[in-house]
């Protein structure tokens, strides 16, 4: 089975439709699938539930299809740094779910490895608990947290084989690798693709059976999204 595709375009064929669960990686701009979500913009699919850590800055990363209207909902943690995001939120034309950061990774975590829901301290007694089942063990109160599972799965991983089996690099695995387990079908997008048996099973990071299609962005842009620099003396 050849999980190797010509450019973004043709990974995402077939594949996205309106009203999907999307789940993309990344941290900030850390991480991100650059090339799949600018794909992703271009197909035009709309009304689109957005799941990650948080929606990018003002045209860039998923900030662009807040720019286009094609998410109707973000499930996050951080909606920060997007003015766009904040405009449609308080405007009413932005649907919203606030998780905690570590639940969001747990919640995709558990969907990847089958687990319908989970019980957690975090969140009780604040709004993120509005609604959900409370249960107490050992005389303390937990929320109950439904997994989370998507209809695609966009990663951004350093390097892949031509199986796909995927390599993180430094701080940009952040939430890729939950991302890869929870997605019905999981499109990568790597700097660089090797042979199969090139990697030492003991680096891979996320194992070909959650990976479906793979790209190959060689020199991604990698936007810092603060810069911050020392004065001169």
């Amino acid at each position: 089975m050849n999980k190797v595709y010509p450019d973004a375009a043709s990974a995402l064929a077939g594949i996205v439709q309106d009203g999907q669960t999307i789940a993309v990686g990344g941290f900030g701009l850390c991480g991100i699938p650059e090339a799949l979500i600018g794909a992703l913009r271009d197909s035009g699919v709309t009304g689109l539930t957005a799941i990650s850590n948080n929606a990018g800055v003002d045209g860039f990363g998923l900030g662009q299809l807040l720019t286009t209207r094609q998410i109707k909902k973000m499930i996050a943690s951080y909606v920060g740094e997007n003015k766009e995001f904040a405009r449609q939120y308080l405007a009413g034309e932005l649907e919203l779910e606030f998780t905690p950061q570590g639940t969001l990774a747990e919640k995709l975590r558990a969907g990847g490895a089958g687990i319908p829901a989970f019980f957690t301290k975090t969140g009780v007694g604040t709004i993120v608990a509005d609604g959900k089942e409370i249960r107490e063990f050992d005389g303390e109160q937990y929320v109950m947290e439904r997994s989370l599972v998507a209809d695609v799965a966009l990663v951004k991983a350093y390097m892949a084989d031509r199986a796909g089996n995927l390599v993180y690099r430094k701080t940009a695995r952040n939430f890729n690798p939950n991302v890869a387990m929870a997605g019905k079908i999981t499109i990568v997008e790597v700097e660089k693709l090797v042979e199969v048996g090139e990697i030492d099973p003991d680096q891979v990071h996320t194992p070909s059976i959650f990976v479906h299609r793979i790209v190959v962005n060689a020199n991604p842009e990698k936007r810092i999204e603060q810069r911050t620099v020392r004065s001169e003396a």
